[in-house]
């Protein structure tokens, strides 16, 4: 005689789960966007460096989108297991697995899109002729106004090249 008791998560419980999966996957997103192309963020690494500064002139300005190289996963894992317990939470017995398996699909392809898209910035490629007569091309976050003709300085060595007004 099995005298075991069967216990099914309540409507309520399982809501409170899918709550609770989205809230950690917001916060796993949040996490990873950490990353700058901005002229005005020094690493800790990159800061009390000596670097060279030229003095130049802006040429062009065209408006870029600066998007991460590749992204951290945590979207897609986050996204999968926000859409597994949401799918699971429809129909019963095996339509519930089946439910649960699609629904963490599109919750991963979800999460994914979602961390691409959060790994995108405005940004600028700036063309500037500096005063010895060499061009050069920059891209940096659009986050310092730049315009055709400004004076600016080109800062570079110890880490990435930025553009910043004088």
């Amino acid at each position: 005689m099995n005298t075991s008791i069967q216990h099914r998560p309540s409507q309520g419980t399982r809501r409170w789960l899918a709550m609770a999966a989205l809230a950690g996957s917001l916060a796993v997103l949040a996490g990873c966007a950490h990353q700058s192309a901005s002229s005005s963020v020094y690493t800790y690494g990159q800061a009390q460096r000596e670097q060279i500064v030229r003095l130049g002139t802006v040429e062009a300005v065209r408006h870029v989108t600066i998007q991460n190289e590749r992204t951290s996963g945590a979207g897609t894992l986050a996204g999968g297991a926000l859409g597994g317990v949401a799918g699971s939470t429809i129909g019963g017995g095996s339509g519930r697995v089946l439910a649960a398996i699609g629904g963490g699909l599109l919750g991963a392809m979800a999460g994914d899109a979602v961390e691409h898209q959060m790994g995108k910035s405005a940004g600028l490629e700036i063309t500037v002729r500096l005063d010895n007569g060499e061009t050069r091309v920059i891209a940096q976050e659009a986050d310092v106004p730049l315009s055709v003709g400004q004076r600016v300085r080109v800062i570079s060595g110890g880490g990435p090249a930025r553009v910043t007004p004088m």
